[in-house]
């Protein structure tokens, strides 16, 4: 079961720069995700695009989405 306290190291395949990102920024779990809005998310220095794809639809499936 997907649950908001999920972490997302150990969840999503993001390549290395993209979860060096995301822990330097502090965001551990989704619920921290979304805690930000996704363009912040964005500007994250190894966050890319295909960031996204995985992101995006693990947000969905543990029914959270970004800060607006």
């Amino acid at each position: 079961m997907s649950a908001p306290g999920d972490a997302i190291a150990t969840t999503l395949k993001l390549g290395r720069p993209a979860h060096r990102a995301l822990a330097a920024a502090g965001i551990v779990t989704f619920a921290d995700l979304a805690h930000w809005t996704r363009r912040d998310v964005a500007a994250l220095h190894g966050i890319g695009p295909r960031s996204f794809t995985e992101l995006d639809p693990a947000m969905a499936a543990r029914g959270l989405s970004y800060k607006t």
